[in-house]
């Protein structure tokens, strides 16, 4: 039960904008958005796998290490976290492409060095990340894309 309580302590921060800052379809159907674009239900699913992953991912560092400790993985962690908690508020509730972009870069460099400083402390707990480096790559593309195709 001590592991189930410490895994979703790990994964439920992630859910967190999703619950405070809503999805504006309507905003979203107005913009031009490019043909590679997925599907906002496919995205949504896309995330929710994603933040699985970096719970699981961050679940097995903390088996090893006290992360509070671990200086540059909690700043690269934290980056990371608010970056990617922010691109709601940011596209959404502010509407605004631009400030959308600069979370997704932000997010998508951070992605890279979380990574780099998770693989330092756990090899294996770094593998979860992938896929989440690679849709933050997606994310990038899809994200500088609709700031051009709209402004």
């Amino acid at each position: 039960m001590k592991k189930v309580l410490i895994f979703l302590s790990c994964f439920i921060p992630w859910l967190i904008s999703g619950i405070i800052f809503k999805y504006d379809s309507s905003y979203y159907e107005m913009l031009n958005i490019p043909s590679f674009a997925l599907s906002p239900k496919l995205i949504s699913i896309t995330w929710i796998i994603i933040y699985i992953l970096i719970g699981i991912s961050i679940y097995k560092v903390r088996q090893e290490k006290n992360i509070l400790k671990e200086g540059d993985y909690l700043y690269v962690l934290i980056t990371n976290y608010l970056a990617n908690q922010l691109f709601l508020y940011g596209f959404f509730n502010l509407k605004s492409p631009f400030f959308g972009f600069i979370l997704t870069t932000i997010t998508f460099i951070s992605s890279i060095f979380l990574f780099l400083e998770t693989k330092r402390l756990n090899k294996n707990a770094s593998y979860f990340l992938i896929p989440y480096i690679l849709y933050s790559i997606y994310a990038f593309i899809l994200s500088i894309t609709v700031y051009i195709m709209n402004f």
